[in-house]
C-alpha cells in the first residue's frame, strides 16, 4: 500500500529547489560557451559545403556529366519529333486560325475572362 504522507513529503522536496549564490553566473558561463561554439560550428560546417561542393563539381565533369546530358536530351528530342511528324498530319493546328488577327481577338478575351 502507499504512503501518501510519504509521497506529498517527497513531491514538496523535489518541487522546492535550492538557489546557489552563483546561479546567474553559472549560467552566464554555461551561455558564452554555449554561444562559442556555434561560431566555430559555422565555420566548420560552411567550410565543408565549400569541399563538398567543390568535390562534386570536380567529379561532374570528370565523369563526363555534360556529354551524356547532350546525349539523352538529343534522344528525347529526336523521339519527340517522330511523335509530332506522326500526329501532324491529322491535326493541323495552324489551320484552324484563320487569321493572325484572330488569335490575337482570342487571347485577348481569354485574357479578360481570367
Amino acid at each position: 500500500m502507499a504512503e501518501f504522507d510519504f509521497e506529498r513529503s517527497l513531491e514538496r522536496m523535489f518541487a522546492d529547489t535550492r538557489h546557489f549564490a552563483d546561479s546567474a553566473e553559472f549560467a552566464d558561463r554555461v551561455e558564452g560557451r554555449l554561444d562559442r561554439g556555434w561560431a566555430l560550428r559555422g565555420w566548420l560546417i560552411g567550410a565543408a559545403g565549400i569541399g563538398g561542393g567543390v568535390i562534386g563539381a570536380s567529379q561532374l565533369i570528370l565523369s563526363n556529366f555534360v556529354q551524356r546530358i547532350e546525349q539523352i536530351s538529343a534522344g528525347s528530342s529526336e523521339l519527340l519529333k517522330t511523335g509530332y511528324d506522326q500526329i501532324q498530319p491529322g491535326l493541323n493546328l495552324l489551320a484552324l486560325a484563320q487569321s493572325d488577327w484572330t488569335v490575337v481577338w482570342m487571347a485577348g478575351g481569354m485574357a479578360i475572362l481570367a
